[in-house]
């Protein structure tokens, strides 16, 4: 059956298949810890400069986490397939702040800054669709399930904040001009996701073996998420509404810590 339960299940099943799939969440999970902490150095606004700091902190724990889970199974990290890169295959698609633009010493415009933060919002909806998913297959396991609770719960809280700054701005009159970076960001994600999708597939029916009736259904069903999208779902990735979450983003409180032997 090609449910996303088993699906995912065989793959935390296997040690090839786990270590893929956590090096590439690793891998991710850390660049956007490096994106996050040089626009927090680079932005001007001292209320918004903590949050995006903060963010970029999460993600570099989220990365941390995905490696205990290999260190703890005794795995090594493999590889990350270029295919499979989906920050790098943003930023080849000009979504977001190039890498270039944070490696200079100069302070974020306004509209570098709307620029981030509706890259974030569209890319945020996606881990956060995500890591629902994957706390409801695997938030029950014992090794892996803390750490997948902790980071569904971070990407909550970025979401929300992404929608609060952007509705501010929206308020000071940038309207407009979010409205066109929501858009052509999200068109640009809903291909990269599908292309990443696809990558990642490949690699996983190589490595569990997987009939070749199986690996088709899976492709057509990533096409078929991938037009969903474009004709519809991108509207779930545009929309701005106040979160229930106020000051998600604002002083940390106590959590638990996600260690490794």
């Amino acid at each position: 059956m090609l449910s996303a339960r088993s699906l995912f299940r065989q793959i935390h099943a296997d040690d090839d298949a786990f270590a893929l799939f956590a090096a590439v969440a690793a891998k991710g999970e850390s660049q956007g810890g490096w994106e996050n902490a040089r626009i927090a150095a680079l932005v001007r606004d001292p209320e918004l400069a903590p949050k995006i700091a903060r963010h970029g902190a999460d993600e570099d724990k989220h990365g941390r986490i995905f490696r205990a889970m290999l260190h703890r199974r005794g795995l090594a990290s493999p590889d990350v397939p270029p295919g499979t890169d989906y920050c790098m295959l943003l930023e080849q698609q000009g979504v977001g702040l190039s890498h270039a633009r944070l490696r200079r010493d100069e302070p974020l415009t306004e509209d570098d800054v709307i620029v981030y933060l509706a890259h974030s919002r569209v890319t945020e909806q996606r881990a956060a669709e995500d890591m629902r998913l994957l706390r409801r297959v695997l938030g029950d396991d014992p090794d892996v399930g803390p750490g997948l609770r902790m980071i569904c719960e971070d990407e909550e809280n970025h979401l929300a904040y992404c929608h609060e700054e952007l509705l501010r701005l929206v308020a000071n009159g940038h309207g407009p001009r979010i409205r066109a970076v929501l858009h052509e960001s999200a068109r640009a994600e809903i291909r990269v996701n599908r292309d990443v999708s696809l990558a990642v597939t490949r690699r996983m029916g190589e490595i569990l073996r997987w009939p070749r009736a199986q690996r088709t259904l899976l492709a057509l069903g990533i096409h078929a998420v991938y037009g969903y999208d474009r004709l519809i779902g991108r509207h779930r990735m545009v929309r701005l509404r106040p979160p229930t979450r106020k000051n998600a983003m604002g002083p940390r409180r106590h959590e638990p810590t996600i260690t490794h032997p």
